[in-house]
């Protein structure tokens, strides 16, 4: 009776002063009935008792005949104040466990302690058991247990324990630190997007901003892992913002944005209205600053088009490109070749042309091939990116896919874009290529490609290198230089004209030319013939 009437009275005061736990209480008690108060209230709480008082100490320890260390406190605070009304005092302390889901203070422990004859004085110690601090002065021993207690700091110390088990274990030479401090820039946020954001998030990457102007539909949730369906509903969220709140509720230490913007594509003008215009001229700016600020962009695009402008502006500001693109059972995923800083020396081969002979001697034409010297994605076509939907029904301005394609092609572009990183050279990085596959990598973690052809239908994957082309209608000399030097004036001619405005100042019209009369030379001869 009294251990039951003991755990009312207990759990009574706690609610009323609205704590869990009281550390210190008062206690009086008799057959029938148990009172608990506040140490405050002593003097009332015991003025009818002559002979004993009962202190309670809330008990963390778990041995059968000794009491805590929360109750040395309590009792140097009773020999100053007590001791000269009572020799001894009744000590309880309260240990309340719950076992396989029953409560129980049983084991909880009663004795009596002697006070020694002191009267109370104003130098009675605060507090006993402190030790000397780093200033050699008498203090408590702080211990810091945020990284045990706060969930989010249990996060960051646990999320990245794959990759510390992966340096301790595996790889003992990875530069981590490369890996997490480098900020990335996914242009576009759907199916590649998505899969992209989750694997650079595995590989501890802790700056992911988005941007794309498309908002989440129906079709979306099941193909793109960062979206669910409430995102689909009144008209679906914008798929950047979206993405970049989902990336926070996945780990709340990742530094995650999104951009809700477009991004002008040649053969789409703007010039319709100075509004339209003058919005370009945002976006622009908008898009070069997010590019000046990052250090590896992802192109995550649908079309060939949309792909132009960021891949101009990445290689003027000598930025490392990744880039990713699907088609049915096929995906290409590439590193743009970085072009060298402007101050090179004179005799340096200019940046974004093909390489001299003189370069390869000893070599194979695609053997040894170093950053600056790989293509784009532009680099293997010889028509300028126009408005390749104009013409095509919806159904045919969809990518179509095999469902697994998108992941692969994703997740191989976040660890090439690792495998750079790791490199010495960064995205100067000799190209690995498929006869390089037996030889000694040149990084922990083994080939830096330049480009990865995936084919799903025969489960086969090649890495081809090819060269900058220097007439290029992205990444050629007269395309950044125009670009660096006009700015927005020539981004506007490229967005109003057709394709023949890039061809024409490239020089791929005149190629063209040429071609088609060799061609029908050809045909004379043959006629002759």
């Amino acid at each position: 009776m009294q251990i039951q009437a003991l755990e009312r009275a207990y759990d009574d005061l706690c609610q009323t002063e609205g704590v869990p736990a009281l550390p210190y209480f008062l206690i009086k008690y008799d057959e029938n009935v148990v009172l608990v108060s506040l140490l405050k209230h002593y003097g009332d709480f015991f003025q009818d008792q002559r002979t004993k008082i009962t202190i309670g100490v809330y008990d963390p320890c778990n041995l059968a005949q000794h009491p805590g260390w929360p109750l040395r406190n309590l009792l140097v605070l009773a020999a100053h104040r007590w001791s000269s009304s009572f020799q001894s005092v009744e000590v309880l302390c309260f240990r309340d466990r719950t076992m396989q889901g029953v409560r129980d203070i049983a084991h909880s422990i009663v004795f009596e302690v002697k006070l020694p004859e002191m009267a109370f004085s104003p130098d009675c110690p605060k507090a006993v058991g402190w030790e000397k601090n780093q200033k050699g002065g008498m203090g408590p021993r702080m211990v810091n247990l945020s990284e045990c207690m706060d969930p989010k700091r249990l996060a960051e110390s646990s999320v990245d324990l794959n990759l510390k088990l992966m340096c301790w274990r595996l790889v003992p030479t990875l530069d981590l630190d490369k890996v997490v401090s480098v900020k990335c820039l996914l242009l576009g946020a759907g199916t590649l997007g998505c899969n992209v954001a989750r694997t650079l998030m595995g590989w501890g990457v802790r700056h992911i901003t988005f941007v794309d102007n498309a908002n989440i539909s129906y079709s979306n949730p099941v193909r793109q892992p960062l979206y669910e369906f409430e995102d689909c509903l009144a008209g679906g969220k914008p798929k950047a913002l979206a993405a970049a709140e989902r990336l926070q509720k996945i780990f709340p230490g990742v530094n995650a944005r999104g951009f809700n913007m477009s991004i002008p594509m040649p053969g789409h003008p703007v010039n319709f209205s100075s509004v339209t215009l003058e919005q370009a001229r945002k976006d622009v700016e908008h898009l070069e600053q997010l590019i000046e600020s990052h250090d590896v962009v992802f192109l995550l695009m649908d079309t060939r088009e949309s792909r132009w402008l960021p891949a101009v502006i990445a290689a003027s500001k000598r930025k490392l490109v990744i880039n990713a693109a699907l088609g049915f059972d096929t995906f290409v995923v590439m590193r743009h070749g970085l072009k060298k800083p402007k101050q090179q020396g004179a005799g340096d081969l200019c940046p974004g042309h093909l390489v001299a002979p003189a370069d390869l001697l000893g070599s194979s034409l695609f053997a040894n091939i170093p950053g600056y010297k790989l293509g784009c994605y532009f680099c293997n076509d010889v028509v300028a990116p126009g408005d390749s939907t104009r013409d095509r029904t919806l159904d045919q301005q969809c990518t179509v896919s095999r469902p697994g394609l998108a992941m692969i092609a994703g997740a191989l572009a976040v660890e090439l874009m690792v495998s750079v990183l790791q490199h010495p050279d960064g995205g100067y990085a000799i190209a690995s290529s498929s006869d390089d596959r037996m030889n000694e990598p040149p990084t922990s973690l083994g080939l830096v490609p330049h480009q990865i052809r995936g084919f799903l239908s025969r489960f086969d994957n090649v890495l081809p290198v090819s060269l900058a082309f220097d007439k290029c209608t992205a990444c050629s000399s007269k395309v950044l230089d125009q670009y660096e030097r006009e700015g927005f004036n020539f981004l506007a001619k490229v967005f109003n004209s057709s394709h023949s405005f890039l061809e024409d100042l490239t020089g791929l019209t005149l190629l063209h030319q040429e071609t088609q009369a060799a061609e029908i030379w050809d045909m004379s001869d043959d006629e002759t013939v």
